[in-house]
């Protein structure tokens, strides 16, 4: 298992990334940059490429509506450039209330985007001339889909490092789950409960497996987690506290009441009544109610929060439901602590 860990795009990122050089050196592999609707990504990643070493680096995640699919791969290929070959390229439909509300874009088709999108992307990395006629993207655009009829099929000027840069798609629903499966590298789901991967995943993920391209590897699934190592149960508690109100967030306010993905998918998990009621306290603006009605099991099961014994039993938990990479968010409130617990969870994921 690979171990990864988000960074924060708030606070003082200059003495962010000198400490990636602690996490690095404590066996941190991969690191994650997200970017929502707040600072961009790529501009804090090629910071990052020249400031680490062998920590590979990717998007979490780019959405797919506010860059073209061309702009996407050329992306890739600088920030695969200037790291020597150590990026990874997520990305994921977002949603609504962040396509249309922030970016002014339609949001229609993800589906359809999103396997055209990667179809895209390897052409240009293998420095295709681009000929593409989908649904949704047509290249060169011709006067039949609104263009000037001067378009030409180009293809990228410089050599990309790798033709096939690795591509994650950010997806819980079930037909995109089994469109990563698909055609993808890899599957970055969200709020991940170890002991449910197969009875929330497992149907897409065969079916998209069935229909997998031999020459790919096996897709791999990556993670995030809150995690702090501690014997502290006081510090244990807080930590979860937090975790709680972080899903509340997601299970009752991400979306309207019935259109909210991260909710469905909690109901997947057999918690369909207490989602309901998450989502309700939540919109109804009682959100400390909506965080104590999370479920303590879900709490504790989706996190690696607790002694070094419980911790570990988690790891092995993700390890044991497929899980390739993970993600842990280190929660502790000192830096030197929060290494520390990146160098345990290190040690057990070896």
């Amino acid at each position: 298992m690979t171990l990864g860990m988000p960074i924060n795009y708030a606070g003082d990122f200059r003495e962010t990334i000198e400490n990636l050089a602690d996490f690095e050196g404590v066996g941190v592999q991969r690191v994650m940059v997200p970017e929502a609707y707040s600072f961009d990504a790529v501009s804090q990643l090629g910071y990052i490429a020249a400031r680490t070493t062998t920590m590979e680096l990717q998007t979490g995640i780019l959405p797919m509506y506010s860059r073209t699919p061309t702009n996407l791969a050329m992306t890739a290929a600088g920030l695969d450039y200037v790291s020597g070959g150590r990026f990874i390229l997520g990305i994921g439909a977002s949603g609504p209330q962040v396509i249309e509300g922030f970016h002014g874009v339609k949001y229609d088709y993800p589906l359809g985007r999103a396997r055209e999108t990667a179809e895209i992307c390897r052409m240009v990395w293998r420095r295709d001339r681009l000929e593409y006629d989908g649904k949704h993207y047509h290249l060169p655009l011709t006067p039949e889909h609104g263009g000037s009829g001067l378009g030409k099929a180009l293809k990228i000027i410089n050599h990309p490092v790798r033709e096939r840069i690795p591509m994650l798609l950010a997806a819980i629903g079930p037909k995109n789950v089994e469109l990563a499966a698909e055609l993808y590298d890899e599957l970055q789901p969200f709020l991940v409960h170890p002991d449910f991967v197969d009875a929330a995943f497992g149907p897409a993920l065969a079916a998209g497996n069935a229909k997998r391209d031999p020459s790919l590897a096996p897709l791999k699934l990556v993670v995030q987690s809150a995690a702090l190592v501690t014997d502290d149960v006081e510090l244990a508690e807080q930590a979860l506290m937090g975790v709680r109100h972080h899903m509340a967030l997601y299970i009752g306010g991400m979306g309207a009441r019935g259109k909210n993905f991260y909710n469905s998918l909690v109901q997947r998990y057999g918690y369909v009544d207490e989602a309901k009621l998450i989502q309700d306290l939540y919109l109804d603006g009682r959100k400390q109610e909506a965080a104590a009605a999370v479920p303590d099991e879900l709490v504790r099961a989706m996190s690696l929060i607790g002694p070094k014994s419980h911790v570990a039993e988690r790891v092995e938990a993700f390890r044991s439901a497929g899980v390739g990479v993970m993600l842990g968010s280190p929660v502790a409130h000192t830096h030197a602590e929060r290494v520390e617990t990146m160098a345990a969870l290190a040690e057990m994921m070896a």
